[in-house]
């Protein structure tokens, strides 16, 4: 028996609609596509009609141009692979003034979406002075051979926050840079900014004048703040193991590795399951519970390979143990305190688990 990475197919499609919302996505794909696989996610995305990707990995991009010959892929981190960027046909940021000026030979004929570093400051053009100065030193060139500026967007780096006034400040900020760009003349195929968080805030529309959202979480199955309805966004992913046997232990007895979990009272049973923090359980994760035979039982130790599960008669060897499933959602431990949705997907380990697309 080895524990299993279980997606459901259709239900992942049917969420992707269902974000989508007949509106135009950029269907963040990095890191694996959150896990679920490059190739399986960019099919599905496609399927469901998005076809504009982003990630941050050129490599990624790559991959993302064999899968969908047709669609745009925007590369949100600054890269020096000139060529390969060209070669594929890849859209790139334009992540700050000195970049512009140290690289906008080797731009040439390479779409470039300008950043606006806005309140998150990991990358990007720090003003809209700065973007007005790279637009007309790029108006003022006169060469034939120089990069096509095709999109503007930022990132808003607190859109999952309610207690505090950051998003409110940098979507003003974001709007007014969009607002005096267009006013004066500029045009850009491409506008994008809202994450998934921000995408649903306001109300699963785009922000005026955006082409596209450019949402990651959602699309995976996970809400990104807790005051939405899990109807709204669905989970298509299951993480299960196996009981491999039900040991029975005393009070005062230690189970684990170095005293991991002292046993409270006699007569405890113990389901030894296989799965562990090696196949990518967080130990955060580890501090609640287990779905066995449609109950719910704590988790009380975690080991590389294995973890212990307190258990009542009606669990035996070969029973199934859910990790993750629709009713045991990544969200639902990211609102506990767990980790981000994204950090629990992306812990899984797809070399030990047995992954399945059903």
């Amino acid at each position: 028996m080895t524990a299993i990475w279980s997606v459901n197919r259709q239900k992942f499609i049917d969420n992707a609609k269902r974000v989508k919302n007949n509106h135009n996505l950029m269907a963040v794909v990095k890191n694996n596509a959150y896990n679920y696989g490059l190739e399986f996610s960019v099919e599905a995305f496609l399927e469901v009609g998005i076809n504009t990707f982003s990630t941050t990995s050129l490599a990624e991009a790559v991959r993302i141009r064999k899968i969908a010959p047709e669609a745009t892929i925007f590369l949100m981190n600054a890269v020096y692979d000139f060529d390969t960027i060209r070669d594929n046909k890849i859209h790139m940021t334009l992540p700050s003034l000195t970049y512009y000026y140290e690289h906008k030979r080797d731009l040439a004929g390479i779409h470039v979406h300008l950043e606006f570093e806005n309140l998150l400051h990991r990358s990007g053009l720090k003003t809209l002075d700065e973007i007005k100065e790279v637009l007309n030193d790029h108006a003022a060139n006169t060469s034939n051979d120089k990069m096509i500026i095709s999109g503007l967007w930022t990132h808003f780096g607190y859109a999952d926050e309610f207690d505090v006034p950051e998003y409110d400040i940098e979507k003003e900020a974001w709007v007014n840079v969009v607002d005096a760009l267009l006013s004066e003349g500029y045009h850009f195929d491409l506008i994008h900014a809202q994450n998934s968080a921000a995408y649903y805030r306001e109300g699963q529309t785009l922000l005026e004048h955006h082409t596209h959202a450019r949402v990651g979480i959602a699309l995976y199955g996970s809400r990104p703040y807790s005051s939405l309805s899990e109807s709204d966004i669905t989970q298509a992913l299951t993480v299960k193991g196996n009981v491999i046997q039900v040991r029975d232990v005393n009070k005062g007895e230690y189970c684990g590795y170095s005293f991991a979990y002292e046993v409270e009272q006699d007569h405890t049973k113990l389901a030894v399951v296989d799965m562990g923090y090696g196949d990518g359980v967080l130990r955060t994760r580890a501090k609640h519970e287990a779905i066995i035979n449609n109950k719910r039982y704590p988790i009380k130790a975690l080991m590389m390979s294995h973890m212990f599960v307190a258990v009542d008669d009606n669990v035996t060897a070969q029973d199934e143990v859910i990790l993750y499933n629709e009713d045991m959602r990544i969200d639902e431990y990211t609102f506990k305190g767990v980790g981000a949705n994204s950090e629990q997907l992306s812990a899984l380990n797809h070399d030990s688990l047995i992954k399945e697309i059903r």
